[in-house]
C-alpha cells in the first residue's frame, strides 16, 4: 500500500481530480443531450448543453436591498440566468418571501441560501467555490458616497479577492461595476 500523499503533491491531485470530475459532467451532459436530440427533444437538448449562468444576490439588511434585489431581477430576465440569494440569518422573512413571489411570477429560477458570517467573507468564499456565478450584486452601506476616490479604494481593497465582478447598488445612485 502506498503513503498517503502529502503537501503539494495533495494539493496538485485534488486540482487534478476537479478537472476530471468537471470533464466527466460536460462528457455526461454532452451524452444526455445526445440521447435527448435522438429521440426528437431538441430544446431538452439545447438546455441541457447550455451553460448555467447564476448571478448571486447578497442581501444585507439595509433599506437598498430591494434596489440590489431590482438589479438582480431584471439582469437574470435580460441575460437567462439564475439567481441564488446569500442572506444572513438576521434579514427579515417577509422581504425574502415578497423576493422569491416575484421570482416565481417572472419564472426565474433561484435559491436561497442562509449564511451566519461576515456577509463580505462568506460572499468571497460562496464565489470560490461556485465558478458558475457570473457576478454579484450588493447594496452599499449609506454612509459611503460611492462618488469619492476614498469609496472607490475602500471597495477596491475590500473586494480585491472576489473571483467575479461585484455590481454595487445604492438607494439613492445608480448600479456601478469594480
Amino acid at each position: 500500500m502506498e503513503p498517503p500523499l502529502q503537501g503539494e503533491e495533495a494539493i496538485i491531485y485534488e486540482r487534478k481530480e476537479k478537472i476530471m470530475k468537471k470533464w466527466l459532467k460536460k462528457f455526461n451532459d454532452i451524452m444526455a443531450a445526445a440521447a435527448f436530440a435522438e429521440a426528437g427533444e431538441f430544446e431538452t437538448a439545447r438546455e441541457t448543453l447550455r451553460e448555467q449562468r447564476k448571478i448571486l444576490l447578497a442581501l444585507t439588511g439595509e433599506k437598498s436591498d430591494i434596489n440590489a434585489f431590482r438589479y438582480a431581477l431584471n439582469m437574470c430576465k435580460r441575460i437567462g440566468a439564475e439567481l441564488e440569494i446569500l442572506y444572513s440569518s438576521e434579514h427579515k422573512e417577509g422581504l425574502l418571501n415578497q423576493f422569491q413571489s416575484e421570482l416565481k411570477k417572472e419564472g426565474i429560477e433561484h435559491r436561497l441560501i442562509q449564511r451566519n458570517g461576515c456577509i463580505q467573507e462568506e460572499i468571497q468564499n460562496y464565489t470560490s467555490r461556485k465558478r458558475e456565478i457570473l457576478f454579484v450584486v450588493v447594496e452599499v452601506s449609506e454612509g459611503l458616497d460611492i462618488n469619492t476616490k476614498k469609496a472607490d479604494k475602500i471597495l477596491t481593497d475590500a473586494w480585491k479577492n472576489l473571483k467575479c465582478p461585484l455590481v454595487v447598488v445604492s438607494h439613492r445612485k445608480a448600479a456601478f461595476a469594480t
